[in-house]
């Protein structure tokens, strides 16, 4: 099931993740990275907890919709 991938600078929340990856955590907040060139559509590039962007299942996040407000604090402390 692909899902369409929400656009840059949009935030997700995490539904679903494995056991063993431990940088992504189930109910929390995510910021959503630009894709690059070459990514599946049936991935999405998240910065997780590491601090660095990745490559997960689009199948494990849910689009969030915020006010513009809270998307900027969200931004300015690094979420």
């Amino acid at each position: 099931m692909n899902k369409r991938k929400p656009p840059r600078g949009e935030f997700v929340v995490c539904v679903d993740c494995t056991d063993d990856d431990i940088d992504l955590v189930f109910g929390k907040l995510y910021r959503v990275a630009r894709p690059e060139k070459n990514d599946p559509p049936s991935m999405l590039r998240v910065i997780d907890d590491s601090g660095e962007d990745y490559l997960y299942p689009v199948v494990w996040f849910i689009s969030v919709h915020l006010p513009q407000k809270a998307k900027k604090a969200l931004v300015a402390v690094g979420s």
